[in-house]
This record gives structure tokens, C-alpha cells and sequence, in this order.
């Protein structure tokens, strides 16, 4: 049997119960890293308070863990290529767990941001591969849906974040926000050690006995038949620079990578910006904690339709087109909420339809990503991609702390941070997805 045969098969046939667990596994760590993200912006008011931060020291606050999400994910996904997917993501959920165990534990200001940058590395190095697993073994009928309700599921993780910081703040204090993302971490240390298979195209790179055996072992999982000996490569992968990182710059590869960086990047700024700072402005407004929380929520609740929607209309419509649509109609609804600060229902509403948008929008971005780079450099692709993206997103949320410090009213400073939303949709309809660089 050959490698393309396998994947054939895998593709076109629905799914088995042992594809499903996989991507259920994924799924949960994905919500995981969400509440992990959002800790920050939740308890962001009641540190802002006690520890009484200036603007643009909340603006690094939260942009810590975006620096250390940057590094993790340009970094720790090049090994991943090289010794697994499963194993750095059992990596990644120790870090997680050391840094928010740490960030709970910090008693002032600096120590926060080295505990968020340290938990960043684990969060920014996960998603890469979840995203890439969920890639492999969904069906080609389901696979932009299973990586979208992926996308939706790292927002359910942000709502629970929220729901429980309204129950906990209340009794315990915002440490226990953090303890409880490292707890939440740790139990997921012995779920993916015991259900997340390993890459497929992973191990179809390493053409070994080793390899056979754990390939053979799979197969009977997929519930497909065993091979006698290692599965033929085809001779045009190997003509495309197989497991080499050098393919990174063939010239239309690298024109799709700097265009989905800079798209992804884009949204990133805007998107940070929004979920860090909206509970914060909506205190300066004049709100109750509560409520600045309770926006927030909706945002992200709302962003959970958007990101399932996306799933739905990608198997109708160019996911590239959709996403794109998105982005200029979260474009006009950000710009919007900096003119309404005085009209409660209608903030409310834009939150609402920002969440929506934007949310769908990086689900379609997420789906875009794995399928412009060949299976070999996936991992690694998929992780500089938003790795370097989130260069932009630790820009966001800091621009914004200095553009509030400089007493910017918001109409200006919403507007400002909008602007990358137009430019992420101008360089996703240019990407084209590896078939057609290939042809």
C-alpha cells in the first residue's frame, strides 16, 4: 500500500470512532489554551486595582503572554517535526501547567509578566499541533468543520474562564483564576498520553522498522489494512524536498507563507486588542466589573457561532472569500464601538457582532493555514505562520495601553486598531492552498 492510498482512504471515508477521539482530545486542549489566554484579560480590572498598574503596564501585562506564545510557537514546533507532534504537545501542557501554577503564585507586577511569558510558550506552541492533527485525521468532508468547531472550542474555553471568574473573584481572589488553568492543564497531561495517537504523516516521514511497527499499530486503529513493509513515498513528494526545511522557501510556498503571516498577524492585533482590553474599557466607562465580564462573554459566545459558521459555509464557498468577508464587517463593527460608548444596548450589539466576525474570521484563517504547506513541513509551517503572527498580537493590546495613556478618546484609538482588519482581508484572498502551487 502507498502512502497516498492511506491517505486516500482516510480522506474519503467517514470517520471511525478512533479518528473522532483524537480530534475530541484536540478539541478539549484547544479549550484549555483559551482559558488559559483569556486569564488575563478577566482578572486584568481587579490587578489593574490592587496593584494599581498605568495603562501602558497593563498593555505589557498583556502582551507578556503573546511574547511567550511568539517563541513558542516559532521555536518548539521545528521539534515537533522532528520528534513528534504528541510528545511536544505533552511538553507544551507541562509548561502550561508550571506557568499558570507560577502566575497564580506571583505577588507583584514583574513576576506576573515572567510567569505569562513562560505559560505563553506552552500556549502558543500547542495550537500548531492540535491544528495539524485534527488536519490529518479528519475526512475531507469534515475536515475545515472539525478544525473551525477546534477554533470555536479555544472560545468555549474563554467563556468558562469568564463564567468562573465572576463565582471565584467573588470569594477566593484572581489567583485561583490561574490555579485552576493549571489544574485544568495537568488532567490533560494522562487524557492526551493515553488517547492522542501520534502524526500520521509524521511517522510516514521516518521509513524505518520502528516507523512499520508504529504505522502497523495505527492502521489497525484506523481500522485499515497492515503493510509488510514500509509504505512507498510518492516520487513527486520526494521531488518537492520531503521533511526539508528548505521547502519553506520555495518561491510560491514562501509567497503564501508572508501572506498568511501578515494576514493572521493583522487579525492578531486587532483580536488581542479586543479580548484584553474590552472588560478594562468598559470599567473606564463607567461599568461594573461584572458587567465589563459579562460583555466579554458574549463576544466570545457569540464568537462561537461565528466559528462553527465558518465550518458550515466552507464546505459551500471558498473559506479564502468567507474569511475575507468577515474581516471588512469586523472592520465596520470595531469602528462602530469606538463611536457608541455612550449607548449601553448598542455596545452590547456591536460586542456581539464582533464576536461573530472576528471569530469566524480566525476560524477560516485556521482552516487556510495547513493547507498551503506539504504534509512534511506542516508542523513547522503551520507554527512560524502563527508564531510570527503574533508578533502582531503582542502589538495590539501594548499600542492600545499607550494610545489610552496618550488620553486618546475611543472613536480614535478603535479605529487605529481596526485598521489591520482590512489588511488581513486583502492578503487572504491572494493565498493559494499547496494543490494549486503544486499545479
Amino acid at each position: 500500500m502507498k502512502v497516498a492510498q492511506i491517505k486516500q482512504i482516510i480522506n474519503d471515508r467517514p470517520m471511525n470512532h478512533f479518528q473522532i477521539l483524537a480530534i475530541i482530545v484536540c478539541i478539549l486542549i484547544s479549550m484549555i489554551d483559551g482559558y488559559d489566554v483569556m486569564t488575563i484579560a478577566f482578572v486584568a480590572p481587579s490587578i489593574s486595582e490592587q496593584w494599581n498598574l498605568a495603562p501602558e503596564q497593563l498593555g505589557l501585562l498583556f502582551s507578556a503572554g503573546l511574547i511567550g506564545m511568539v517563541v513558542g510557537s516559532l521555536v518548539i514546533p521545528l521539534f515537533a517535526d522532528q520528534f513528534g507532534r504528541r510528545i511536544i504537545i505533552l511538553i507544551c501542557l507541562v509548561i502550561l501547567s508550571v506557568g499558570m501554577i507560577a502566575s497564580a503564585l506571583s505577588t507583584h507586577f514583574l513576576e506576573l509578566v515572567i510567569a505569562r511569558v513562560f505559560a505563553g510558550l506552552g500556549m502558543g506552541a500547542i495550537l500548531p499541533g492540535i491544528n495539524t492533527v485534527i488536519a490529518e485525521y479528519s475526512s475531507n468532508q469534515y475536515r475545515s468543520l472539525m478544525i473551525s468547531i477546534m477554533a470555536a472550542s479555544y472560545t468555549v474555553g474563554s467563556v468558562i474562564g469568564g463564567i468562573i471568574y465572576i463565582f471565584v473573584i467573588k470569594y477566593f481572589g484572581w489567583q485561583y483564576v490561574f490555579y485552576l488553568g493549571g489544574i485544568f492543564s495537568i488532567i490533560m497531561i494522562p487524557i492526551v498520553f493515553l488517547f492522542l495517537p501520534e502524526s500520521l504523516d509524521f511517522i510516514l516521514t521516518k521509513n524505518n522498522e520502528q516507523a512499520l511497527l508504529r504505522l502497523n499499530h495505527l492502521l489497525e486503529k484506523l481500522q485499515l489494512n497492515t503493510c509488510a513493509t514500509f509504505p512507498k513515498v510518492e516520487q513527486q513528494d520526494h521531488a518537492l524536498g520531503i521533511q526539508q526545511f528548505s521547502l519553506l522557501f520555495n518561491p510560491a510556498i514562501f509567497k503564501a507563507t508572508l501572506l498568511l503571516c501578515i494576514s493572521v498577524s493583522m487579525l492578531m492585533s486587532s483580536f488581542y486588542f479586543l479580548i484584553n482590553w474590552t472588560p478594562k474599557i468598559l470599567v473606564n466607562l463607567g461599568h461594573s466589573k461584572d458587567l465589563s465580564i459579562t460583555a466579554s462573554l458574549i463576544m466570545n459566545i457569540i464568537g462561537i457561532t461565528g466559528g462553527i459558521s465558518m465550518g458550515w459555509l466552507s464546505k459551500k464557498y471558498v473559506v479564502t472569500k468567507i474569511t475575507a468577508i468577515m474581516l471588512v464587517m469586523a472592520f465596520v463593527f470595531v469602528t462602530g464601538f469606538g463611536l457608541s460608548s455612550n449607548s449601553l444596548p448598542l455596545l452590547f450589539s456591536l460586542i456581539a457582532f464582533i464576536g461573530y466576525t472576528i471569530f469566524g474570521a480566525m476560524a477560516g484563517l485556521y482552516a487556510t493555514t495547513p493547507t498551503i504547506y506539504p504534509p512534511q513541513i506542516r508542523t513547522t509551517g503551520t507554527g512560524i505562520v502563527l508564531g510570527l503572527a503574533r508578533l502582531g498580537g503582542t502589538l495590539g493590546p501594548y499600542v492600545a495601553g499607550l494610545l489610552i495613556s496618550a488620553k486618546l478618546t475611543p472613536n480614535y484609538y478603535f479605529f487605529i486598531l481596526a485598521l489591520p482588519l482590512l489588511i488581513s482581508a486583502i492578503c487572504v484572498v491572494i493565498i493559494k492552498p499547496y494543490q494549486k502551487i503544486k499545479n
